[in-house]
Order: structure tokens, then C-alpha cells, then sequence
């Protein structure tokens, strides 16, 4: 999906990741596959394996040890030490001459604040040691696509940014400024505030990205009635508030464990603003996400589909799916939003390289 976002204006020199789903994913929507992509363990690689220079390295390592739906094992994690794999070959890339002249490093918000901050430090301590100055921003796609993904993205480059580049944005969060301040001065000094403006407003929610209702599979009036009983009263008030209106009206429906009276409790919350939750593998987490439709007083719900789940990310109709659902919602639900990438390339990235602007592009999604 990094892929995607960057756009035809780049060339993929070399990809690599160790899921099976997702590398059969890579290979039957990219002809040239066979030409770069390597299938296995990152740590199986060598620099050897890298024959050109490139411009840019995108790592987006697992995510599950600095989610904070995880055990935020931190860099020590099982998972997450993907990156140390990536960062060894950056490192060999390093001392051959032939270090990328810009990183992005993709995963979760939760790893600027993971072993209370240690975390984000080491990388930091790793992007100096080879020479880069860097940056942040934390994203959330719902700027360009109807879900809720924010996402940190960690910018590191050789060279001095452009003035144009620097200065402040939106994506400079409380807690990226506070990733920065936690930073000791010799790192400090590294810092970079990229200055990367806000895309133009987004004119899609989740229900133009729907499936016909005649295409999908509803749930059953007493699986819906289970989901209307778990919902805490003021959740159920505001369905019952649109189930008054009439008019149809798409929701997100979600399980969420809540305190009440001091116990755990297992309840189902609703949003109504047109953006679905964050998108997640079918084994994190989260469960699948459910939809609830509003409409002529009814109450129908189901569950979302894995090409609605593709077009959350920005994916088109023609992006190859694999065939079974859990492997599909595993791919989307693991990945980047292509939307973003783009506006990352076009605003910020191939400024950094020296590319002339382009105009603006939005991935398109499919929809009804």
C-alpha cells in the first residue's frame, strides 16, 4: 500500500516481508514482483540483496508490541524487532556508501510513548548515529478516508530540509511534542519540524464505500438484538434517537470493555459521523468491525465486508484480494492508508528529493 501511495512516479527497487498472505497479496497486484519482492525473514537479508542506491526506505514494522492494545513490549518485543532487521541493512548500506537519502519509519502512535518514551529515544539515537536528522507527524487517515487510523510517521533525511519544509502543522501533536521535548539534547538538535499542511477536506464517509444492500449478508433480528443489548444506555439512546428519524443512517458498532461499578463489562458502542474505527487484523485486538443500519424505524446489522475494508484504506476495486475473508481483512487491516502516502509523497517526501510538484492526487476508493 506504501507502494500505491507513492504513485508511479517511483520505482520499486526492493520489497521484502515475511507474511505469506500478504507476499501473495504483493506479487498478484504487482507484474514486476518477481523482479524484487523477497518473501521471508528480514534478518535472512544482506545488503548484498540491495543492488542500487535508493532515494528512499520505507520500513512499517509490526505493530502489535507498541500498540496500546497490546502488551507495549516496546523495541524488545518479539514483533516489533522487525525493525532492528530493517536497521541492520541500513546500517551496511551505511558504511558501503549507500545509505537511502531519506527514511520514513510507519507504526502506531503508541511508539512515542512506549517504555515510558525509551523507545522513540533508541531510534532516534539510531537515525543520528548513521547521520540523519529527523522528524514526526502523526496522521490520521480519517483526513482523507472515512476511518479512524492515526499513525505515526518518523522522517529522516541526510541532507538540510528546504525552509519551505519546516514550520508547523497540524500533525505535530500533543504527543509528538511531547516525543520531542523527552528527547536529550544531543538527539534535540536532530529534531526536524516538518511543516506538512493539511490535505483538501474529505468529501466521502462510510457510506458511500458501502456494498448494495442485496449484495451482503445481514445479520439475523436476534443477532442485532444481542448488539442492542449490549449497548450501554447512552449509546442506545443515540441509535434510538436516529431510529426516530426515519432516514437511513450508517453506523460503526463496536465491543468495547468498560469499567462500570468497579467489574469489566462487555458493551457494544455506535458512531454515527460517517468514519468507521480503525481498521484491524482479524487476530489483533479488536474484533471485526460491524455495521449498524438505521432506516424506516428498523434496525439491521452486519458485518463489513473485506472489499469495504479495502477501500477504507484508499484501495481501488481493482486491488487482487485474496480469496478468503480473513485474509483479506488481515492485509487491510495490517497496512498503510494509500491516501496518505500520497500527500506525504507529493508535500513533503519528493520535495526533500528534489522532485518538482505535482498536482494534487487522491486515491480513489470504489464505492456504490
Amino acid at each position: 500500500m506504501a507502494r500505491l501511495g507513492l504513485g508511479d512516479g517511483w520505482a520499486c527497487r526492493f520489497a521484502n516481508d515475511f507474511d505469506p498472505v500478504k507476499a501473495a497479496t504483493y506479487r498478484a497486484n504487482f507484474p514486476d514482483a518477481g523482479e524484487h519482492f523477497r518473501e521471508g525473514d528480514v534478518f535472512a537479508l544482506s545488503a548484498g540483496d540491495l543492488s542500487v542506491r535508493a532515494d528512499l526506505a520505507w520500513a512499517s514494522s509490526p505493530c502489535q508490541d507498541f500498540s496500546l492494545a497490546g502488551a507495549r513490549a516496546g523495541l524488545a518485543g518479539g514483533r516489533s524487532s522487525a525493525f532492528f532487521g530493517f536497521w541492520r541493512l541500513i546500517e551496511v548500506l551505511g558504511d558501503e556508501g549507500r545509505a537511502p537519502r531519506v527514511l520514513v519509519i510507519e507504526n502506531v502512535s503508541g511508539l512515542l510513548s512506549s517504555n515510558g518514551g525509551a523507545d522513540f529515544t533508541a531510534l532516534a539515537q539510531a537515525l543520528a548515529d548513521q547521520g540523519y536528522n529527523f522528524g514526526a507527524l502523526e496522521i490520521d487517515a480519517a483526513d482523507f478516508l472515512p476511518q479512524s487510523r492515526p499513525r505515526i510517521f518518523v522522517i529522516a533525511t541526510k541532507a538540510a530540509p528546504a525552509a519551505h519544509l519546516i514550520g508547523h502543522s497540524a500533525y505535530q501533536t500533543r504527543a509528538v511534542k511531547l516525543a520531542a521535548e523527552r528527547l536529550p539534547p544531543a538527539l534535540a538538535d536532530r529534531w526536524i519540524w516538518w511543516g506538512l499542511g493539511a490535505p483538501p477536506a474529505r468529501n466521502l464517509d462510510l457510506a458511500a464505500l458501502l456494498e448494495p444492500d442485496a449484495a451482503v449478508v445481514w445479520h439475523s433480528a436476534e443477532r442485532t438484538a444481542r448488539w442492542l443489548e449490549l449497548m450501554a444506555p447512552l449509546h442506545r439512546a443515540r441509535l434510538e434517537a436516529r431510529r426516530d428519524r426515519g432516514e437511513r443512517i450508517v453506523g460503526a458498532l463496536y465491543r468495547r470493555m468498560r469499567l462500570e461499578d468497579g467489574r469489566k463489562v462487555q458493551r457494544a458502542e455506535v458512531r454515527f459521523d460517517g468514519v468507521a474505527g480503525c481498521l484491524r487484523t482479524p487476530r489483533g485486538g479488536s474484533s471485526r468491525q460491524v455495521l449498524a443500519v438505521v432506516e424506516g424505524g428498523q434496525v439491521r446489522t452486519r458485518l463489513l465486508t473485506p472489499r469495504e475494508a479495502a477501500r477504507l484504506m484508499g484501495l481501488p476495486d481493482s486491488y487482487d484480494l485474496p480469496r478468503a475473508a480473513t485474509s483479506a481483512l488481515h492485509v487491510a487491516g495490517d497496512g498503510v492508508a494509500v491516501p496518505v502516502v500520497r500527500w506525504l509523497a507529493q508535500e513533503l517526501l519528493e520535495p526533500l528529493l528534489g522532485v518538482a510538484p505535482r498536482r494534487a492526487v487522491r486515491a480513489a476508493a470504489g464505492s456504490r
